[in-house]
C-alpha cells in the first residue's frame, strides 16, 4: 500500500534539474513544456527496453546515440530538451533522467507552490468530500494540493494520507490494530 522509501536522488540529478529550471527561468521555454516534454520522454523510455539498452551501452558512440534521439524524439519534443538529451548522452547520465525529471517536478512544484498529497481509502471518495479534504489540507499547509486519489481495500474504512514522509493513518484497520494491542 504505502511505499515508505522514496527514490533518492543524486546531487548530479539535481544540478541537471536546476539547469532546467535556469532554463524555466530564463524564459526560454516554460517550466510546463520542460516538463511535458520530459514525461514523453519518460513514456517512452518506459515502452522500449531497446531503447534504454542502446542508451546503456558503452560500446554504442556517442553520435550514433544522437543520431537516435534525433530520429525518435525530433517531432514529440522541443528542440532545447533534445539538445539536453545530447548534454546527458555525452556526459554518461542518461541513466539519471528519471532522478532528474523527479527532482526537476519537485522544484517545479516549490516554485508553484504545489505539494503533492496521496489519499488512500477503502472505496472512492465522493467528489464533495474530496473538495472537502482538499480544501482542509490547502489551509492546513498553505499551499495548493495536488492530490493522487488511491483505493486500498485492505484499510477497511477511513483514510490514510501521506504527505512527503509523514502518514496520517485514520483507517479503520489501524484504529482495530490499536485497540487490539491495547486489549492484549
Amino acid at each position: 500500500m504505502i511505499n515508505n522509501t522514496e527514490k533518492q536522488i543524486s546531487t548530479s540529478a539535481k544540478n541537471y534539474a536546476d539547469s532546467l529550471i535556469q532554463v524555466g527561468k530564463d524564459g526560454i521555454i516554460s517550466y510546463d513544456t520542460i516538463l511535458k516534454d520530459l514525461n514523453i520522454v519518460k513514456e517512452i523510455i518506459a515502452e522500449s527496453d531497446e531503447l534504454v539498452k542502446v542508451m546503456d551501452n558503452p560500446a554504442i558512440s556517442i553520435n550514433a546515440k544522437n543520431e537516435i534521439i534525433d530520429s525518435v524524439f525530433s517531432n514529440q519534443i522541443s528542440d532545447k530538451i533534445i539538445n539536453f538529451l545530447k548534454i546527458l548522452i555525452d556526459k554518461n547520465r542518461f541513466n539519471e533522467l528519471e532522478q532528474i525529471i523527479l527532482s526537476y517536478s519537485n522544484e517545479v512544484d516549490n516554485i508553484n507552490n504545489i505539494k503533492r498529497v496521496k489519499v488512500f481509502s477503502a472505496v472512492e471518495i465522493t467528489p464533495d468530500r474530496k473538495q472537502r479534504l482538499i480544501e482542509k489540507l490547502q489551509n492546513k499547509l498553505q499551499k495548493n494540493i495536488a492530490v493522487d486519489w488511491l483505493t486500498d481495500k485492505d484499510i477497511i474504512g477511513g483514510l490514510v494520507i501521506k504527505i512527503d514522509d509523514d502518514v496520517i493513518d485514520n483507517s479503520l484497520k489501524n484504529k482495530l490494530e490499536s485497540l487490539s494491542k491495547n486489549i492484549i
